[in-house]
């Protein structure tokens, strides 16, 4: 695996905290924004929906260990 491959999650979170802040602005957790944001993904802009695959993502990487 290569230097680059190792740093993705780096490079992916542009803006660290944003997904959180739109969730606490709605009065949810990230876990209940999450699962409002894949249950209706037309009713959030892009960005946001990538925001919610990526914390997911994260969420379950750390429940492996």
């Amino acid at each position: 695996m290569a230097k680059e491959d190792k740093k993705w999650i780096e490079k992916a979170i542009k803006h660290p905290g944003a997904f959180s802040k739109k969730a606490k602005d709605r009065g949810k957790t990230t876990k209940q924004f999450i699962r409002a944001v894949q249950r209706n993904p037309k009713k959030y802009d892009s960005t946001t929906v990538k925001q919610a695959n990526l914390a997911n993502t994260l969420i379950n990487m750390h429940k492996g260990r």
